[in-house]
């Protein structure tokens, strides 16, 4: 038996596997090359495909992630995209930062122009000629006393002919007009008033009758401040019974609107039916509304219409106009007023 075991040992050759594996048993977590014998018989060297091994491969960072820094790096180095975006950044804050500059020189300019220029609170001159003004204050001064006068520029005349008269509209006779009148002074002291203009402006302050009229006496003021009238005006004017007939002709059967047309018709010697006249300085919402008892066509175009008439030398087409507008703007319930006016009347 003894000689059977060292007999045993002996063939056993130290690289056997199977008392390899005894002695040396694999440790886990290392991988082991075991060899093999390939076609030719050469050994090859080959990893064993232990569960184990795989498992540390976790441990190892994967290949990509090293070559991803290098690109970031690479494009840091070349102008990274968060370094082109700060940079970006930069750019548009120091645009903002100058463009906030400008803006406050600007203010600072225009702040200063201001001041140099005259508040309009302190023009007030009424009376004075914008010319003056001009000429002791400066054109600034001037333009701000014309504006306030109504006679600025162009524009502003336009501006009040666009509130009086509607444009695209029937230039012929409607069922209501307006009429107006420009006098002159005769008498010892001109203090007598006769007619020397009659204006008449249908429903949409188109004008479709205007004439001066030749006097009758004797003029001894002719209230040109006022009335716009001049000699060589009137002179040359119709005779007054022509235009008292044309004027009558159009009156008949229509609805009469003016300012204060009792004096109107005075000068003309003309009566007009009290049911058919429409006063605007006697209506009482527009007394109520502007405060006073008998307001002038002056005041409620600047209350009701927002519009300045009579700024200098009256007209009497845009007197007329403005009567019409302000009546137009009341129209349904002046005319309501008046019916249920005469239904109670009638009633009595």
């Amino acid at each position: 038996l003894l000689k059977q075991k060292a007999n045993s040992s002996k063939e056993c050759p130290s690289t056997c596997q199977t008392h390899t594996k005894k002695k040396h048993p694999l440790k886990a977590g290392k991988s082991q090359e075991v060899p093999a014998i390939n076609g030719n018989g050469n050994v090859v060297k080959a990893k064993s495909t232990n569960k184990m091994d795989s498992g540390s491969a976790k441990d190892s960072p994967p290949s990509a992630k090293p070559k991803s820094k290098k690109v970031a790096m690479d494009k840091n180095v070349n102008g990274t995209k968060s370094d082109g975006k700060s940079c970006k950044e930069k750019k548009k804050n120091g645009n903002i930062l100058k463009e906030k500059d400008d803006i406050k020189h600007k203010r600072r300019k225009a702040e200063e122009h201001a001041e140099q220029q005259p508040k309009e609170a302190e023009i007030w001159f009424d009376d004075v000629d914008p010319k003056d003004i001009e000429a002791a204050i400066g054109p600034e001064a001037a333009k701000i006393a014309r504006r306030n006068l109504g006679l600025e520029t162009g524009q502003s005349k336009q501006s009040v002919e666009q509130v009086l008269v509607k444009e695209k509209a029937s230039e012929g006779l409607t069922r209501a007009v307006a009429m107006d009148c420009e006098m002159v002074g005769v008498g010892p002291k001109g203090e007598d008033s006769i007619v020397a203009r009659v204006s008449i402006v249908n429903q949409f302050g188109k004008c479709i009758y205007d004439k001066y009229v030749k006097p009758t006496e004797e003029v001894t003021d002719y209230r040109t401040a006022v009335s716009g009238i001049r000699p060589e005006n009137i002179n040359t004017g119709e005779d007054f019974k022509t235009v008292q007939k044309e004027v009558a002709d159009i009156l008949n059967g229509r609805i009469l609107v003016g300012h204060a047309l009792r004096n109107d018709l005075k000068v003309l010697f003309l009566d007009h039916p009290q049911k058919k006249i429409r006063d605007t300085q006697r209506y009482k919402p527009f007394r109520q509304r502007v405060k006073n008892a008998r307001p002038s066509l002056k005041l409620l175009c600047e209350r009701l219409l927002n519009v300045q008439v009579q700024t200098s030398e009256h007209c009497s087409i845009q007197d007329a106009q403005a009567a019409m507008r302000l009546y137009t703007l009341e129209k349904k319930k002046w005319e309501a007023a008046v019916k249920n006016k005469s239904n109670n009347k009638n009633c009595k």
